[in-house]
């Protein structure tokens, strides 16, 4: 199989520096409409495909991402693996404005989104005990230590639904209680509904701030928010641009099973299934229906 690297871009990064024969292109879901036009190109030999998870021009807020359309549309785009980028606040001292996270844990506080492919008329279920993949998270490790990056291997990342940044009380409540190490509002339920869509995902946080639980930063500041990211911007984009060489042209099948998640994951019956919504499956789902 053809490797086709799908690069969903977080605050600040709204296109990918060096792709050759780059064009926008429109990708129609049946699931509404992506962030934006979608960004085709070659890198370093390795076909690419881009998206600015908030459109170009930062025009969607966390909750109004389309989640489904986006994924949706990088799976018709003959996306094989998934690399989230995306701005974060931190918990942990030692994970600092600037570092990065190779994110491994989620747990999900969104409430105001779709999260699922499936539905009435084709019920499924897949597992995302472990929702990221460890082959794709380990090539952007890599990648970003090449790079110069201070990066941390592994992490829980809080997804919030926001826009709003937390209070202190949640801050500290997801920091001492719950144990969680990041906090974004977009990686969830992406990271759902990639697995839905059998493909690997890995998620890179990079760190702007930490939250407002830190006795010495206090409350989040939006223009060093801003400052930060510019810087972390460059990075990722560096970071980007090692992947083609670390993951190839050619992918054998998932060592995790990413690409087969739905193997045995429907559970409605054929003659029971929903006709309309199994047409709007068939990028998501075509493999198993």
């Amino acid at each position: 199989m053809e490797t086709v690297i799908g690069v969903m871009g977080g605050s600040g990064i709204y296109e990918i520096d060096g792709l050759e024969n780059a064009e926008w292109r429109t990708i129609d879901s049946p699931f509404g409409a992506p962030s934006d036009d979608l960004l085709f190109g070659t890198l370093n030999g390795v076909k690419m495909v881009f998206l600015p998870r908030h459109g170009r021009g930062h025009k969607q807020s966390p909750s109004t991402v389309n989640y489904r359309a986006n994924i949706d549309a990088m799976k018709r785009a003959g996306v094989t693996d998934v690399i989230s980028v995306s701005a974060c606040g931190s918990f942990r001292e030692e994970m600092a404005p600037g570092d990065f996270v190779i994110v491994d844990q989620f747990i999900d506080r969104t409430f105001a989104r779709e999260k699922s492919f499936f539905g009435s008329g084709c019920v499924a279920h897949v597992s995302v005990a472990h929702p990221t993949c460890p082959r794709l998270s380990a090539a952007c490790l890599e990648a970003a230590t090449a790079e110069g990056i201070t990066v941390h291997n592994g992490g829980t990342y809080l997804a919030m639904e926001g826009p709003q940044f937390s209070t202190l009380a949640e801050s500290k409540m997801y920091r001492e209680s719950w144990g969680c190490d990041v906090i974004g509002m977009t990686n969830m339920p992406e990271a759902k509904l990639a697995r839905e869509a059998e493909l690997c995902y890995a998620s890179v946080a990079m760190i702007t701030d930490y939250d407002s639980w830190h006795p010495d930063h206090g409350e989040v500041d939006v223009t060093k928010i801003i400052e930060t990211l510019m810087g972390n911007s460059g990075k990722a984009k560096g970071m980007v641009a090692r992947l083609p060489a670390l993951l190839g042209t050619e992918r054998e099948l998932c060592p995790h099973g990413c690409d087969r998640a739905l193997e045995y994951a429907i559970m409605t019956q054929d003659p029971h299934r929903d006709p309309e919504l199994v047409a709007k499956l068939d990028a998501v789902a075509g493999r198993v229906l």
